[in-house]
């Protein structure tokens, strides 16, 4: 069973999904989730707390997905769990503007306006909602968090223990790729898809001829 806190968050994207942010009201989403509107401002303070609420949880269900994507795509090879893994991201971004924003920074005014709480606001009695006041990750800790994320799955799922150095590297280089390919389909998708991009990129090219003998 849900707590009230989870309650509320579902609640409140309820409410986002039909209306602008600065539409939702704080009655209707206690009303929606079932609780007074004492308990909502037990847990996130204010309309602000709550929006930065929404965002985190946002944040952190999409990390949450990454890291249950690679796992479950660790059998094909790196290559293939990167193709995976931008597939989903973009199609996850089209689905939830969110994610969009926190991925792309454009937050538009259909949604709340995620700023860390200021200096003085009163401390926060939820755990949660002290991780939620620090503020959102920027775009740039998104795809940092999620380079990271991937290159530590594609090191785990090595059989032969870890890479050497100069292969680490590529293997970096390629999650950074992977991530910042994505997230260009986010701001500008494209009708045949970033898998293919991805998995192009990620080929590593021919070898050259081998040079003739000088047999002829």
């Amino acid at each position: 069973m849900p707590t009230a806190r989870e309650s509320l968050l579902s609640a409140a994207l309820r409410a986002l999904d039909q209306r602008p942010w600065p539409a939702v009201r704080m009655v209707d989403v206690a009303a929606s989730a079932g609780v007074s509107r004492q308990t909502l401002y037990n847990e996130f303070g204010s309309k602000d707390g709550l929006a930065r609420a929404l965002v985190r949880r946002e944040a952190d269900a999409y990390f949450h997905g990454v890291d249950q994507l690679l796992a479950e795509r660790a059998g094909p090879g790196p290559a293939e769990q990167l193709v995976a893994l931008a597939e989903w991201t973009v199609a996850r971004a089209r689905a939830r503007p969110l994610l969009r924003a926190l991925l792309t920074g454009c937050w538009g005014e259909r949604l709340p306006a995620p700023r860390p709480a200021g200096r003085g606001a009163p401390f926060a009695a939820a755990p949660a909602q002290r991780r939620a006041d620090a503020g959102p990750p920027a775009p740039a800790d998104v795809a940092a968090a999620v380079r990271e994320r991937s290159l530590a799955a594609l090191e785990r799922a090595r059989s032969n223990g870890p890479a050497p150095p100069d292969e680490a590297a590529a293997l970096a280089h390629r999650c950074e790729l992977t991530v910042r390919l994505a997230l260009s389909f986010v701001v500008a998708p494209d009708r045949e898809g970033v898998g293919g991009l991805v998995r192009t990129a990620l080929t590593p090219p021919p070898g050259p001829a081998p040079a003739p003998s000088a047999n002829g």
